[in-house]
């Protein structure tokens, strides 16, 4: 008897990849999560053969993701991932935060099933959406015999969650990753793998089951030129737990920023260094350097730093 075809989950949570416009021509004035999660199935006739289940988490602008949401968001992966019949996951995610999402799930969980982030940078409404495209490839990958880990599949391409990086604030291939390139490249239908699958070591659902509002406050400082440290003050006396501060370069700071850090420290909070730049890691200075935020951006530094805070 011939297998049945492999069980995908699709979890929606809004984004522009469900939006839509009063204006097919309008790319930047559209209403996210407007459309529901069947929608967008509907809109890609290929899918119609396949095997799947859909369920919305949230219908958010992704602007404005929070923690409550990624609670929900990794308690109900994770019970799909532990169904035997479900070979992998799809989640339909805004672009804006979507980096900080997939490195959140890949920290929490590390699956060892696919789970693959998706989006779309124009609406559903628009005369060339690249939403569904990017949607029948999530499903391809999820479905892919061997795939595992966190990733994301636009534009043609799978990235890995550590290191992503939206880049663009308009162009359909707008993320990139940090130096490592893309797991695979979809090409005419076909999954052409490029490195290995990403792994990782799953801090669990324990880890993230404090309520929202307790979990630890951590910030982004900016690095700059004038940079005088006063915000870094307001942020100690606001009693948050963390700092990471996007430094210059290669994480470097200003004279008056660093005197401000080093006040924060001692005041017993956490700082991290990560860099304003695009591209490139920032290296521990040496061995007992633990601030150093390696090749995450800023924003994923902060997420595991309230990660590495709630333990």
């Amino acid at each position: 008897m011939q297998s049945p075809m492999p069980l995908v989950v699709i979890l929606a949570t809004g984004g522009t990849i469900a939006g839509t416009a009063a204006s097919a021509t309008d790319t930047t004035g559209y209403r996210a999560g407007a459309l529901g999660v069947d929608d967008l199935i509907a809109a890609v006739p290929a899918l119609a053969g396949r095997r799947l289940e859909a369920e919305t988490v949230a219908a958010i602008d992704s602007k404005d993701m929070d923690i409550a949401t990624w609670q929900r968001l990794a308690a109900r992966v994770a019970h799909h991932l532990a169904r035997p019949e479900v070979a992998g996951v799809v989640i339909t995610h805004g672009t804006d935060t979507l980096e900080e999402t997939a490195y959140f799930l890949h920290r929490v969980l590390a699956p060892a099933k696919p789970v693959m982030l998706t989006a779309a940078m124009r609406p559903a409404s628009a005369l060339s959406p690249d939403g569904p495209a990017n949607l029948f490839d999530a499903v391809t990958v999820a479905a892919t015999p061997g795939a595992s880990g966190v990733g994301l599949v636009f534009a043609g391409a799978v990235r890995g969650a550590v290191g992503l990086r939206k880049i663009h604030t308009l162009r359909t291939n707008a993320f990139a990753d940090n130096d490592g390139g893309p797991i695979a490249r979809i090409e005419g239908g076909a999954l052409r793998l490029l490195c290995a699958w990403p792994r990782g070591e799953a801090l669990g659902l324990a880890r993230i089951a404090a309520p929202a509002q307790d979990w630890p406050r951590v910030e982004i400082v900016l690095n700059h030129a004038g940079a005088d440290g006063r915000l870094v003050q307001a942020l100690v006396d606001a009693h948050v737990a963390g700092i990471v501060v996007a430094g210059t370069g290669h994480g470097s700071v200003g004279a008056r920023l660093e005197a401000a850090l080093l006040q924060a420290r001692g005041a017993g909070v956490r700082v991290v260094r990560a860099s304003r730049c695009a591209f490139g890691p920032v290296l521990p200075r040496d061995d007992d350097d633990t601030e150093a935020a390696g090749e995450l951006s800023a924003v994923q530094a902060r997420v595991e730093l309230q990660l590495a805070l709630l333990a």
